[in-house]
């Protein structure tokens, strides 16, 4: 089980590399056809956040695909380590990988790499994190 779980963790990874290797036209026309999806639902992202709507996509992805990696992290490393180094291990690894990743994205046609972007991954990483962590910690006192 346990090397399931890494390997969940390393699969997301893989999945965040293959996002950030595409082509900014291609990673733009996703989002398009986000906020098209939206729209279907009734919600009109374009109406409500003007030329905002594309570049709304985008954060709420990257943060997204880090809550993710947060919470599988979480889920791989939370009987190895304490609560402490735990917090240290994980937010180092978002924010690593995530560092890592926009440096990649310097090598991809039309992207490019922004702090901004490393600082929104973490919380999403942090924010994952904390969820799960409170949520396992509400789990254990039931018991």
């Amino acid at each position: 089980m346990k090397k399931f779980k890494w390997a969940l963790v390393i699969f997301w990874m893989i999945v965040v590399f293959v996002f950030s290797s595409q082509k900014a036209d291609i990673s733009n026309g996703k989002s398009e056809f986000v906020i098209y999806i939206f729209q279907l639902l009734g919600l009109n992202l374009n109406k409500l956040l003007g030329n905002m709507a594309n570049f709304t996509v985008r954060k709420v992805s990257h943060f997204l695909e880090y809550f993710i990696l947060g919470v599988l992290l979480f889920n791989a490393a939370k009987e190895k380590l304490k609560l402490k180094k735990l917090a240290v291990f994980l937010i180092s690894m978002v924010f690593l990988y995530s560092c890592s990743d926009e440096i990649h994205q310097l090598f991809v046609s039309g992207r490019t790499a922004r702090m901004r972007d490393v600082i929104i991954d973490t919380a999403g990483g942090i924010t994952g994190f904390l969820i799960c962590y409170f949520w396992y910690k509400k789990k254990a006192k039931e018991l």
